[in-house]
């Protein structure tokens, strides 16, 4: 279980949110709601121990995340609103190149079959530098299909993403809550997504 105690953000001199709670236990999604600049994308950054909260803790099975290091690292799969698409490498070397980094290392054909089901398969051997936005986000959310982490922190990943993608990812994000997975998503979207249990978190000033 993942669990958010009393968390405060403060960025500069400016309040981000103060007292959030919530919990995220197997098979749940949360979807992380608020206004541009309200600190959705500050609290994901908390959640993955990339930034210090100002007040409270984050919990991952009863223990605090920075106490954990490695243990905890290992079992997250984090896409920021940034792709972290390496430019120079194709389709099919950034997906296996983040699968080796996540400890789940790919063979080629492994690799061509995630990418295909993302409908990039004609793409797999291009340098990323020539993909629409699209297929670049695509390309970012193969890397959850190629990491064997129980908790998925997304940063706005649909943006970009036409109705038919939008509709896949939604399905393989339900998948992964189905196999008892958890899912954490800062989002604009309506999230058409099967879960067991769901909860909105929003973010106020």
């Amino acid at each position: 279980m993942l669990e958010v105690i009393s968390l405060g953000c403060i960025r500069g001199d400016r309040r981000l949110f103060k007292d959030l709670n919530f919990s995220a236990d197997r098979g749940e999604l949360i979807e992380v709601r608020g206004a541009n600049g309200s600190g959705k994308t500050s609290l994901l950054r908390i959640l993955c121990g990339l930034a210090q909260p100002a007040e409270g803790e984050v919990r991952w099975d009863d223990q605090n995340i920075r106490s954990l290091g490695e243990e905890y690292f290992g079992s997250l799969a984090y896409i920021a609103h940034q792709n972290g698409v390496k430019d120079e490498l194709t389709a099919i070397e950034n997906l296996r190149i983040a699968g080796g980094v996540a400890g789940n290392s790919l063979g080629e054909r492994e690799a061509q079959e995630i990418l295909a089901r993302l409908g990039l398969q004609k793409e797999s051997y291009l340098p990323s530098r020539f993909l629409s936005a699209g297929q670049r986000r695509r390309v970012a959310l193969a890397r959850l299909l190629a990491t064997k982490a129980k908790l998925w922190i997304l940063d706005e990943v649909l943006t970009s993403l036409d109705t038919s993608a939008i509709d896949l990812s939604c399905q393989f994000i339900g998948e992964h809550l189905s196999a008892g997975g958890m899912a954490i998503i800062a989002t604009h979207h309506d999230l058409k997504i099967c879960a067991a249990a769901m909860q909105r978190v929003e973010i106020t000033t």
